[in-house]
Order: structure tokens, then sequence, then C-alpha cells
């Protein structure tokens, strides 16, 4: 399997708190890589690096060939890595149709016929064709999330992040989103998932990576992982949060 992630001793601060302490982390194409472990364990800051969204002190990221660095090469970077995020982000004054259509004609300069067309099969790729013209206000959160995806594969890119994107969710939805991302899973992106769900990881997973302390603590496939935890962590961590 090709890596299109490398990072390599990655650190990063806020202020005195260190959330990446040295982290190493390989994901290969196609690969779908699941990252857990308890909240502030560096979990969402370490995909956010990946596109920059956090700068990272020291270390290097290599996505699908090209160094990682703020300057005029992070937007090559950007546009082959779609990310969904934990809040929805979506423009509130703009219908789900315009919010997943909007990104390929800035960026890769598509036309609005185009586009539009795009974004159509793609909402109904995630269900939502009959909700194309509605906008953000009059959709659930699970229906807003759902948009979020479809605008990160507007993109068509290579890598997609997802940031606990069903944390924001009442759970009655939490399961119609994840239902769009075991089919995603399928289609051969690579893809790297914070999340808490457990079952969903399992499920998902090529190799799930657990975090404690800004470090990569353990990682593995989901079998052995879950069912054969070494590290004393790892074993704590399993058992709170699935004796929920």
């Amino acid at each position: 399997m090709n890596p299109i992630i490398c990072m390599t001793n990655i650190v990063k601060k806020f202020g005195s708190f260190t959330a990446l302490d040295n982290v190493d982390l390989t994901v290969g194409e196609g690969e779908i890589v699941v990252v857990i472990g308890p909240s502030g364990s560096g979990k969402s800051t370490l995909i956010r690096c990946i596109n920059q969204l956090e700068v990272h002190e020291s270390g290097t990221i290599e996505v699908d060939g090209h160094m990682v660095k703020r300057g005029a090469g992070l937007a090559a970077v950007r546009a082959e890595v779609g990310m969904v995020f934990q809040s929805f982000n979506l423009f509130p004054h703009m219908t789900a149709l315009q919010n997943v259509a909007l990104a390929p004609v800035r960026v890769r300069g598509l036309s609005w016929d185009e586009s539009n067309a795009r974004a159509a099969k793609l909402l109904a790729r995630v269900g939502l064709e009959s909700h194309a013209s509605k906008y953000p206000n009059q959709l659930s959160g699970g229906q807003q999330q759902r948009v979020g995806i479809a605008r990160a594969l507007a993109m068509e890119p290579k890598i997609l992040l997802f940031d606990e994107p069903t944390s924001a969710l009442d759970p009655e939805m939490v399961g119609e989103v994840l239902d769009v991302m075991l089919k995603l899973a399928q289609t051969g992106v690579t893809m790297v998932i914070v999340t808490h769900e457990m079952g969903f990881a399992r499920k998902v997973a090529d190799r799930v990576v657990f975090m404690d302390g800004g470090r990569v603590v353990e990682q593995g496939p989901p079998k052995e992982l879950f069912d054969a935890p070494r590290d004393p962590r790892l074993r704590a961590f399993l058992n709170a949060i699935l004796s929920h």
C-alpha cells in the first residue's frame, strides 16, 4: 500500500500545553484509519495538522508527495484533502445545493452549471436529493452533516478527514451519517476518522490508532485492538467507553 500521508515527529503546542508530542503516523492510499482516545488526547489536532488548520511546531508532514507547510503550495494540498467537521460549518444563507457547489467553482474553476450538476448527484448519493433547495436551518443535524460530507466530496479529494462527525448530533441522527460514511469507505477513498463510535470503528477501519497524552500509544487492526488491547491505558479507555 503506497503511503499517501506521512507524519514524522509532529509536535504541536498550545501555550505550555503539548497537544502532539513527537507523533508519527503513516496512512496508506485507500486505507481507512480510525483515531480513538479520550478527550484532549490530540486526535482532532492531529488531523487538523494534515491540512494545516493547525500549524505544527516541528516535524514533517507529506500528503501525496507534497510537503505540507504554510505558503504557496498549501492550496494544492488542501484541494486534495476534504474535511468534514463536527459542527457542520455550512453557509446559512446558501441552499444545500449551493453549499456543495461553491468550492469547485471557486477552487477548481468549474462553471456553476457543471458544479450544480455535480452537487445534485452528490446530494442524491447521501440521500438528500429532495432537500437540495433547503437552507441549513430547514435541515436536521444529521441532514446538515450529510450536506457537509457531500461538500467535501465535491472537490473529488484523494483523502477525506472526519473530525468527530457525529459528536454534535442527537443520538437518533448518528446512524444516518455513519451509514453514508460506511458506503464511502467501500469506494477506495483514503479516510482518517476521529470518532467515539467504537462499533463503527470496528466495522469500517483497516487500522485503529489509539492516542493518549498527545502520543500514539497503540495501533493495529480493529479486532486485535478491541479484543486484545496491550496497553493498560487503552484497556482502561475501552472499559470506560464500552461499559456505558
